[in-house]
């Protein structure tokens, strides 16, 4: 397995990274390690040196290198990959009370930006094996305005069976993941990704806009900057808010972005060492379509029993975490339903330690832990 460069970011919060470790003396196997260095540690104190902390170069290299990554013409840098859909959605320019489509079983912050918007999520179910929108599950009406597919932990959507409606991609963990050969977030009118710690590269926090309309690209630039348009300050044509990700930040990410292919090749190997020791055990692996390429953002199975089985893995030192969350069962969408898609990915799926600082031997405890259920 590839080694890990040392660990400048800090900790994710339990619901994001998952256990402490054991109590029987053991190491902890962490969920997540982000896979920087020396590299960015210089390039964050090339950027301290510099006296432009935000607003400066760095941020224009990394929109430009993010451009590249998803085959679009434009990339917008913001603060998190929360802001990327929360300026998506309020670029559009929609009216109160359209509804925007959005899958059951993800992350709350993909509905979350829409009803924070004015606008009405509006809930599908999901592929209870893929784990993302069941497009046949989808029946637009005269308020759907767009539909927010998500790449659920780096597993491309089939986007291409999709109603024709306004597209945004939810390409939070999907970043190098490719449909049929399109990378992911330069798929749809708009892509939007995240830099958090568990990402396939990481600035601690940050995200991304993606998308090849340059009035759209510019509405979210506008937008993430107090509603101010530059070059002129003197005005300021619309309201917005401050979305901006500092050069600091943008330091950290591109020495791993300039590194993405090498990057997801590791854990593509990771993921092939996990696969190879978990056949034959009564879990369902992840994977993606023929023709596509996972972006592993995550290394998510399905067991029965999981909450049990997660338990057991903490006790023993080896951090895991639920999959993501069915949004029906959270108060704020709890109108909704049912959607026995997500219910059941809900209730199986199981994040397994994923970086790449894992050893051989961390990956035979993990599956050894397992397998003794």
């Amino acid at each position: 397995m590839e080694g890990g460069r040392g660990n400048l970011g800090s900790e994710v919060p339990p619901n994001e990274e998952g256990g402490s470790g054991g109590k029987h003396g053991f190491p902890p196997v962490r969920l997540a390690w982000p896979d920087v260095g020396a590299e960015e540690a210089a390039a964050v104190a090339e950027v301290l040196a510099s006296g432009r902390l935000t607003m400066g170069p760095k941020v224009a290299e990394l929109e430009r290198l993010l451009a590249a990554a998803c085959g679009v013409e434009h990339a917008v840098a913001v603060s998190s990959g929360t802001a990327a859909l929360h300026l998506a959605v309020l670029a559009l320019g929609l009216e109160p009370g359209d509804e925007v489509i959005v899958p059951a079983y993800t992350f709350p912050a993909t509905a979350n930006v829409v009803a924070l918007a004015g606008l009405k999520p509006v809930l599908v179910d999901v592929d209870p094996v893929t784990m993302n929108i069941d497009p046949a599950k989808v029946e637009p009406v005269r308020r759907t305005k767009a539909i927010m597919a998500v790449h659920l932990f780096g597993r491309p959507a089939r986007l291409e069976e999709l109603p024709t409606v306004t597209l945004i991609e939810d390409a939070a963990g999907a970043l190098g993941a490719r449909r049929q050969g399109r990378p992911c977030g330069g798929i749809g009118l708009v892509g939007c990704l995240s830099f958090h710690p568990r990402k396939i590269v990481t600035t601690g926090e940050g995200g991304a806009v993606t998308t090849n309309d340059a009035s759209l690209a510019e509405a979210v630039a506008q937008l993430r900057h107090h509603g101010w348009k530059p070059p002129e300050l003197a005005d300021l044509p619309v309201p917005g808010l401050n979305y901006r990700l500092s050069d600091i930040l943008c330091a950290v990410g591109i020495p791993q972005l300039l590194r993405l292919e090498e990057l997801l090749a590791a854990r593509e190997r990771i993921a092939a060492g996990y696969a190879e020791r978990l056949a034959g055990l009564p879990v369902v692996l992840p994977g993606a379509d023929e023709g596509d390429r996972h972006g592993w953002q995550a290394y998510v199975i399905q067991v029965e029993r999981r909450g049990e089985v997660l338990e057991s893995l903490r006790v023993k030192g080896i951090e895991a975490q639920i999959g993501t969350y069915a949004l029906h069962r959270l108060s704020a969408y709890a109108d909704q339903g049912p959607f026995p898609g997500a219910d059941r990915a809900f209730e199986r799926a199981l994040a397994l330690p994923f970086h790449t600082r894992l050893t051989e031997s961390d990956l035979d405890r993990v599956v050894e832990a397992l397998t003794a259920m």
